[in-house]
Protein backbone atom coordinates (compact mmCIF):
# COMPACT_ATOMS: atom_id res chain seq x y z
CA UNK A 1 0.00 0.00 0.00
CA UNK A 2 1.44 3.80 -0.72
CA UNK A 3 2.78 6.17 1.94
CA UNK A 4 0.88 8.10 3.26
CA UNK A 5 2.35 11.40 2.40
CA UNK A 6 2.00 9.95 -0.98
CA UNK A 7 -1.85 9.53 -0.91
CA UNK A 8 -2.10 12.79 0.44
CA UNK A 9 -0.33 14.56 -2.15
CA UNK A 10 -2.38 12.56 -5.04
CA UNK A 11 -5.32 14.03 -3.08
CA UNK A 12 -3.75 17.33 -2.92
CA UNK A 13 -3.21 17.35 -6.78
CA UNK A 14 -6.41 16.43 -7.57
CA UNK A 15 -8.27 18.61 -5.52
CA UNK A 16 -6.04 21.38 -6.92
CA UNK A 17 -5.95 20.09 -10.66
CA UNK A 18 -10.60 19.56 -9.80
CA UNK A 19 -10.57 24.06 -8.31
CA UNK A 20 -8.36 24.81 -11.42
CA UNK A 21 -10.16 23.43 -14.07
CA UNK A 22 -13.51 24.75 -12.56
CA UNK A 23 -13.07 28.26 -11.78
CA UNK A 24 -10.83 28.35 -15.31
CA UNK A 25 -14.36 28.98 -17.63
CA UNK A 26 -14.76 31.51 -14.83
CA UNK A 27 -12.02 33.35 -15.45
CA UNK A 28 -11.67 33.04 -19.08
CA UNK A 29 -15.71 34.16 -19.37
CA UNK A 30 -14.98 37.23 -17.40
CA UNK A 31 -13.41 39.37 -19.98
CA UNK A 32 -16.63 38.40 -22.46
CA UNK A 33 -19.01 39.68 -19.88
CA UNK A 34 -18.40 43.66 -21.67
CA UNK A 35 -18.13 42.12 -24.86
CA UNK A 36 -20.73 43.62 -26.68
CA UNK A 37 -21.26 41.43 -29.03
CA UNK A 38 -22.09 38.46 -26.09
CA UNK A 39 -24.41 41.29 -24.70
CA UNK A 40 -26.63 41.37 -28.20
CA UNK A 41 -26.33 37.59 -28.33
CA UNK A 42 -27.58 37.12 -24.97
CA UNK A 43 -31.03 38.83 -26.04
CA UNK A 44 -31.64 37.35 -29.21
CA UNK A 45 -30.32 33.95 -28.77
CA UNK A 46 -33.26 32.46 -26.31
CA UNK A 47 -35.42 33.28 -29.37
CA UNK A 48 -33.72 32.42 -31.77
CA UNK A 49 -33.16 28.42 -30.02
CA UNK A 50 -36.87 28.50 -29.63
CA UNK A 51 -37.43 29.21 -33.10
CA UNK A 52 -35.10 26.34 -34.15
CA UNK A 53 -36.54 23.71 -31.69
CA UNK A 54 -39.71 24.67 -32.91
CA UNK A 55 -38.51 23.74 -36.61
CA UNK A 56 -37.30 20.72 -35.45
CA UNK A 57 -40.12 19.53 -33.28
CA UNK A 58 -42.81 20.28 -36.58
CA UNK A 59 -40.68 19.22 -39.58
CA UNK A 60 -41.77 15.94 -39.83
CA UNK A 61 -45.57 16.20 -38.89
CA UNK A 62 -47.89 16.02 -41.77
CA UNK A 63 -50.71 18.42 -41.22
CA UNK A 64 -53.19 15.47 -42.15
CA UNK A 65 -52.42 13.81 -38.84
CA UNK A 66 -54.28 14.25 -35.78
CA UNK A 67 -51.35 14.75 -33.66
CA UNK A 68 -50.66 17.97 -36.14
CA UNK A 69 -54.24 19.51 -34.27
CA UNK A 70 -52.40 18.81 -30.90
CA UNK A 71 -49.08 20.58 -31.49
CA UNK A 72 -50.07 23.40 -33.31
CA UNK A 73 -53.24 23.81 -30.61
CA UNK A 74 -50.53 23.53 -27.83
CA UNK A 75 -47.92 25.89 -29.91
CA UNK A 76 -50.89 28.58 -30.36
CA UNK A 77 -51.60 28.51 -26.59
CA UNK A 78 -48.16 28.57 -25.38
CA UNK A 79 -47.62 31.91 -27.56
CA UNK A 80 -51.02 33.46 -26.62
CA UNK A 81 -49.81 32.34 -22.54
CA UNK A 82 -46.99 33.98 -23.33
CA UNK A 83 -47.56 37.42 -24.66
CA UNK A 84 -50.63 37.52 -22.02
CA UNK A 85 -48.58 36.72 -19.04
CA UNK A 86 -44.92 37.11 -19.79
CA UNK A 87 -44.30 34.02 -17.83
CA UNK A 88 -41.94 31.31 -19.31
CA UNK A 89 -42.97 29.20 -16.90
CA UNK A 90 -46.90 29.12 -17.40
CA UNK A 91 -46.37 29.59 -20.80
CA UNK A 92 -44.47 26.31 -20.90
CA UNK A 93 -47.08 24.30 -18.05
CA UNK A 94 -49.65 25.76 -20.29
CA UNK A 95 -48.59 24.46 -23.68
CA UNK A 96 -47.63 20.89 -22.99
CA UNK A 97 -50.70 20.59 -20.32
CA UNK A 98 -52.73 21.22 -23.66
CA UNK A 99 -50.52 19.48 -25.79
CA UNK A 100 -50.55 16.19 -23.46
CA UNK A 101 -54.58 16.58 -23.21
CA UNK A 102 -55.15 16.61 -26.91
CA UNK A 103 -52.87 14.28 -27.64
CA UNK A 104 -54.16 11.66 -25.73
CA UNK A 105 -57.81 12.23 -26.43
CA UNK A 106 -57.66 13.03 -30.36
CA UNK A 107 -55.26 9.92 -30.68
CA UNK A 108 -57.12 7.49 -28.70
CA UNK A 109 -59.99 7.99 -30.36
Amino acid sequence: MPDTRYLLAAVAVSAAVTWALRALPFTALAPLRASRTVQNLSTRMPAGVMVILLVYCLRDLPLTDPRALAALTALTVTISLHLWRRNALLSILGGTTAHVILATTLVAH
